[in-house]
C-alpha cells in the first residue's frame, strides 16, 4: 500500500467511539492514509481532520459521490447506521467498487444473525419460524434483512469480501443509555429473563477489521462471527454495572412487551435520529433484536475474535467501565 491509496471508512462522521472513528484513529496510528467518509461537513468531519484523516462529504445513496469518494482507493470499511436505505447505499459502493475494478479488499460491517438467517429458514412456514424465533417474534428486523440482502449482494459482486459478523455491541442502546434511568436507582431492569449474551467491545470490532484492511490476503471471501469472551445472564451483568458504577446494582427481569412500549417508542426515538422513516426503521430492529435476545437466539460464544487478535476480547465490564455516558453516572451520588 503506498500513501496515494487511502483506506476509505464509512460512517466516520457516527459519534466518538464508534467502529468506524476508533478505526480511522488506529489506521492514523499507524500511518496509514484514511479517506473519511461523512455526511455533514460539522464539528465531527473538523475533529477528523484535525486527526489526519481526509475527509470527503457526500451521500452513500448518491452514486456521483460514491464513486468520487473510491478514486484512489483500494481497500473499503463499509458501515452505517440502521437506516431503511441501508442495502442501497451498500449496493451503489458495491457497484462503484466493481466497476473502478482494481478494490484489493471490502470489508463489511455485518451482524450476528447472518450466520443462521439461511433462505430456507426464512421462507419456512410461520410456525416453523416463530418456534425457530421464539416468542411473538415471527421474522427479522428490517435492517437484519437488508445485512442478509448485502452479503447475497457482496457475493454476487465478485469483489475481494469480508463479512466481520458481530454479536450485541457492549455499547448498544439496550446495554447503555436507555438503562441510565434504572441504573441510577440502583437496578438493571431488562426484559431478557435468566437469558445470556456475551456482548462484544466496540473497540475490538475497530481493532479487527482495522487488522483485516492492513492485511487482507488471509481473509478474503471469508465471514466471521464474533462475540465477547465470556458468556453471563443478567445476573451477571449486574456485578459488571455494579463494579463499573461503584454502587448495587439489583437485575429485575421485565416483561418484554412492556419494555419495548415504554423504551422503544419511536417518538423518543425521532428525538435523537431526527428523520420519522429511520426512526421507524431503528424502533423495529430493536424490538426484535430485544426479542429475539430474550427468546435466547443471542446464547452464543466464539473464539474466533481471540484467533484473530491474538489476545482474550474485552470483557463487558471493561465496556462498561469506559462508556462515557455510565462514567457520568457514576459520579452522581446514588439514590
Amino acid at each position: 500500500m503506498t500513501e496515494r491509496n487511502p483506506i476509505l471508512i464509512t460512517g466516520a462522521g457516527g459519534q466518538v467511539g464508534g467502529v468506524s472513528r476508533l478505526m480511522v484513529d488506529m489506521l492514523l496510528e499507524q500511518g496509514h492514509p484514511v479517506r473519511a467518509f461523512v455526511r455533514r461537513d460539522d464539528e465531527r468531519a473538523q475533529s477528523l481532520r484535525e486527526a489526519g484523516a481526509d475527509v470527503f462529504v457526500g451521500d452513500l445513496l448518491k452514486p456521483a459521490d460514491v464513486a468520487a469518494a473510491l478514486k484512489g482507493v483500494k481497500r473499503i470499511y463499509f458501515s452505517m447506521t440502521p437506516q431503511p436505505n441501508y442495502a442501497d447505499a451498500l449496493t451503489l459502493m458495491a457497484a462503484a467498487a466493481r466497476a473502478q475494478g482494481d478494490i484489493e479488499a471490502f470489508v463489511h460491517l455485518s451482524n450476528y444473525e447472518q450466520s443462521y438467517m439461511t433462505l430456507e429458514k426464512m421462507t419456512a412456514p410461520e410456525e416453523e419460524r416463530r418456534s425457530w424465533l421464539g416468542g411473538m417474534v415471527t421474522d427479522w428486523s428490517p435492517q437484519q434483512r437488508a445485512h442478509w440482502i448485502c452479503e447475497r449482494v457482496l457475493d454476487w459482486s465478485g469483489l475481494p469480501t469480508i463479512n466481520v459478523r458481530s454479536t450485541l455491541f457492549a455499547e448498544n442502546p439496550h446495554l447503555t443509555w436507555m438503562l441510565l434511568g434504572p441504573l441510577s436507582n440502583g437496578e438493571l431492569r431488562l426484559p431478557f429473563g435468566n437469558q445470556r449474551l456475551a456482548p462484544i467491545a466496540v473497540h475490538d470490532l475497530a481493532e479487527v477489521s482495522v487488522k483485516m484492511l492492513v492485511d487482507p490476503a488471509p481473509h478474503i471471501s471469508k465471514s466471521y462471527e464474533l462475540t465477547g469472551p465470556e458468556l453471563k445472564d443478567m445476573h451477571g451483568f449486574a456485578e459488571d454495572y455494579a463494579a463499573a458504577l461503584g454502587r448495587q446494582i439489583v437485575y429485575i427481569p421485565e416483561e418484554l412487551e412492556a419494555w419495548n412500549e415504554a423504551f422503544l417508542d419511536e417518538t423518543v426515538l425521532q428525538e435523537s435520529l431526527g428523520d420519522p422513516a429511520t426512526a421507524r426503521h431503528a424502533a423495529e430492529h430493536l424490538r426484535i433484536q430485544t426479542s429475539l435476545i430474550a427468546s435466547g437466539r443471542y446464547d452464543v460464544l466464539s473464539d474466533q475474535l481471540e484467533t484473530l487478535l491474538g489476545r482474550p476480547p474485552r470483557t463487558l465490564r471493561w465496556a462498561l467501565q469506559n462508556n462515557t455516558n455510565l462514567r457520568q453516572l457514576a459520579s452522581v451520588p446514588s439514590h
